[in-house]
């Protein structure tokens, strides 16, 4: 299961769970391993170019939860 984070025009990072949100996205296999990758080594910062809030990663762990 990919999930895709994007950018949005307005600089706002959001969780994509459509896979259609406009904007600039990095997508990230959701697994609690590879969330503490992304958020360690600042991963989707680097992709997306901007800082990326805390509640994203809460949000993808809510996610995986819910699986």
């Amino acid at each position: 299961d990919l999930i895709r984070v994007v950018r949005t025009p307005s600089k706002e990072v959001v969780v994509d769970t459509t896979g259609k949100a406009n904007g600039r996205g990095a997508y990230l296999k959701l697994s609690q391993e590879n969330i503490d990758k992304a958020k360690a080594k600042n991963i989707f910062e680097k992709a997306l170019q901007v800082p990326i809030p805390e509640s994203v990663y809460v949000e993808l762990e809510a996610l995986l939860n819910d699986k």
